[in-house]
């Protein structure tokens, strides 16, 4: 179905996925986040002030992937059946890596990259009082790279594989 024309002032509506099957998808999207060396040491010695934010992050950025619809108005709820967060410190920054699967009618890209970004952000206001300067500035701290790396559309496959 072509979308319609919009009109100025229109309402805006999701994309009606109503007639598509459902098939096997799979994304993966990763983002940094770049930190003061200091800051990164606290982070890899579990000595950051509000308690172990690599794993905060993952546990948050799950919980994020599992709520996109909620934040996102043009996201579908999606019956995931699988994710997962990973953040690693390495090279002046926190990378975090998401990777969602489900089989529905619509990718999840967007869950992977929301997963992405809600970790990172996790971090970060972990770490805020480690990163203020003398102003209560943050002149180092900034996300970047967030990107869906990978995303795969698989075939649907019935109840006997085939």
């Amino acid at each position: 179905m072509a979308p319609r024309p919009r009109r100025p002032g229109a309402m805006a509506r999701m994309v009606d996925i109503s007639a598509k099957p459902d098939v096997p998808r799979r994304a993966v999207a990763t983002g940094d986040l770049v930190l003061r060396p200091a800051t990164l040491r606290a982070i890899r010695a579990r000595r950051v002030p509000k308690g172990d934010a690599i794993r905060t992050a993952e546990v948050a950025g799950l919980q994020a992937v599992k709520r996109t619809w909620e934040a996102l108005p043009h996201c579908h709820p999606i019956p995931i059946t699988s994710a997962g967060v990973e953040l690693a410190v390495r090279r002046g920054r926190v990378t975090a890596t998401c990777t969602v699967a489900a089989t529905y009618k619509t990718g999840v890209e967007m869950e992977a990259l929301y997963g992405v970004t809600v970790a990172l952000l996790t971090v970060w206001d972990m770490v805020k009082a480690l990163e203020k300067d003398e102003r209560g500035q943050y002149p180092h701290a900034r996300v970047e790279n967030i990107r869906v790396r990978t995303k795969t559309k698989g075939v649907r496959v019935g109840r006997n594989g085939h």
